[in-house]
């Protein structure tokens, strides 16, 4: 026992219950369903999934012992791949990445259903997710970073949903890691009354607390404590590039007008932004633009956002997740004084939690895989049937957002199309958000501001702002075909001709492209 263990966990009760993480291998057995604290690579147990999966692959278990595995968000992948590498997930929800876990999703070995990360946890504890079962979960196993005298638990970078899925579980492992700082201090944790009971969530402003800072903790179903010492597992984050800053370039111009307008206050509304470099470029042009007093409700805080705090623009922020590069963790545990008084960390009930989203006006900002002509976007799904990563928040915020923004670039690089495939489609492959849901839509071509405007209308306008040069032409032909003949036939409020959106996405598959001279 390190000397940073025993200052860590203050209640001694806790410190009878310590052990290797080989020695919880003994706790799981084949079809359990397991929970693992963690949202977006970040917070996540360490020690005992790594020595499970090094056990599986030493004795060749491949296959003979396979979970349920639930997690807020996404795990390392260095855990949840190897775990998929390893055949030993069998089922998973609601959010993953990583080539290995999307790759056994999509040859039918795991089964994966997404969902809403703010309904997820909810639908959790109301045993959605175990019909056939008496037990909700088998084991939890969650990230501490301390642990309190009255025995409440500390989480460290993240949140997600780690008080349900402790709250459901029959046994709980804690991994108190020493090699990070004490996150004591920075976490508000509330979990909702179940319906009809559910008290109004009181937070009128980001900065706002209305719960404890650490997780309460039934000790009764501890059964193990592992000191573990590993950083995070993350990588690089993606760096902007040309077309993310033409992208975030139309995007602040917007906001500017809208502030001119008299739409916005000076200080915007609480901002929420995805993952990626799109939004890492947003974030660094608003810093750039001389924006001040901002504020932050999102679920995931990026490198992006540190150099965003330091200039004094950003005053506060709230999420379920800091997810950092290396660099950026470094940056942010050597001044995490300063940061630390500045970030406030939620449940993915709360950080996600429309009501909040709606009442506070936030501004989403999202990426999607592809948008049609009338602003119906696909996140999840490529062409129609390859699963990406999941749902995850995005339409979470994007329904109830005061302004609903989709980023894009306007075509990705194929080997076989030197102008890449089009993110402006006619008719998207699947559907994840609505044109009712979508306030603006913006590649690095330009801005549609969608507000107001009728279907035709609202096509026009993406082809004409959005799209890539070389498929201007091809989307407009489309669509004075589908108006045309829609319009003759009495049926022109959102005209199709669904052969040959669908043709498009034929060819694509087919030969790599979807410029119409090869078809």
């Amino acid at each position: 026992m390190s000397s940073i263990l025993k200052s860590r966990v203050r209640d001694p009760r806790f410190l009878s219950k310590l052990t290797s993480a080989e020695e919880c291998i003994r706790f799981f057995k084949n079809g359990d369903h397991v929970g693992m604290s963690g949202f977006t690579g970040v917070g996540a147990p360490k020690a005992v999934p790594i020595a499970l999966q090094e056990y599986v692959e030493k004795n060749n278990l491949q296959g003979d012992l396979r979970f349920a595995l639930y997690v807020g968000a996404s795990a390392p992948d260095a855990i949840e791949g190897k775990w998929a590498e390893l055949n030993m997930i069998s089922r998973r929800s609601p959010h993953q990445v990583g080539k290995n876990i999307s790759k056994a999703i999509n040859n039918g070995s795991m089964m994966f259903f997404d969902k809403h990360l703010s309904m997820w946890p909810q639908d959790l504890m109301y045993g959605y997710y175990s019909l056939d079962r008496k037990n909700i979960l088998d084991t939890a196993i969650v990230e501490a970073s301390a642990i309190t005298e009255d025995g409440g638990l500390v989480p460290g970078a993240s949140v997600g949903a780690t008080p349900e899925l402790m709250a459901v579980a029959d046994k709980i492992i804690i991994e108190v890691n020493t090699k990070l700082p004490n996150f004591e201090g920075i976490h508000d944790i509330m979990i909702p009354e179940d319906p009809p009971y559910r008290k109004p969530f009181l937070v009128s402003s980001v900065e706002e607390r209305m719960g404890l800072p650490y997780i309460p903790l039934d000790f009764s179903k501890v059964v193990a404590v592992v000191e573990s010492d590993y950083e995070e597992l993350t990588g690089p984050n993606s760096p902007s590039d040309e077309v993310s800053r033409g992208i975030a370039g139309h995007l602040i111009e917007f906001l500017k007008h809208e502030v001119t307008m008299g739409r916005m206050p000076d200080s915007l509304h609480p901002l929420q932004s995805g993952i990626g470099n799109i939004a890492n470029a947003v974030v660094e042009g608003l810093n750039d633009a001389n924006f001040k007093g901002l504020n932050v409700w999102t679920e995931v805080l990026q490198d992006s956002f540190l150099p965003f705090f330091d200039s004094g623009s950003l005053d506060f922020a709230t999420s379920t997740s800091v997810r950092l590069s290396p660099e950026g963790f470094e940056t942010f545990f050597s001044n995490f004084e300063f940061y630390s008084k500045k970030i406030l960390l939620r449940s993915q009930q709360i950080s996600n939690s429309p009501e909040i989203i709606r009442r506070l006006g936030v501004i989403a900002m999202n990426t999607p895989v592809e948008a049609d002509i009338y602003g119906h976007a696909n996140s999840t799904n490529v062409m129609g049937s390859r699963m990406l990563h999941g749902l995850g928040g995005s339409a979470d915020f994007l329904r109830n957002a005061k302004l609903s923004v989709m980023h894009t670039p306007s075509a990705r690089p194929t080997k076989v199309d030197p102008h890449g495939l089009s993110c402006i489609v006619p008719f998207a492959t699947h559907i994840d958000q609505t044109e009712h849901d979508l306030d603006i839509l913006v590649t690095e071509q330009g801005l549609a501001d969608l507000r107001g405007l009728a279907p035709r209308e609202r096509a026009r306008e993406i082809i004409n702002k959005c799209a890539h040069p070389a498929y201007k032409p091809i989307l407009t032909e489309y669509l004075d075909r589908a108006e045309a003949l829609a319009l003759k036939s009495g049926s022109g409020h959102e005209p199709h001709i669904l052969k040959d959106a669908f043709k498009m996405h034929i060819n694509f598959q087919e030969k790599g492209t979807m410029r119409i001279d090869s078809w």
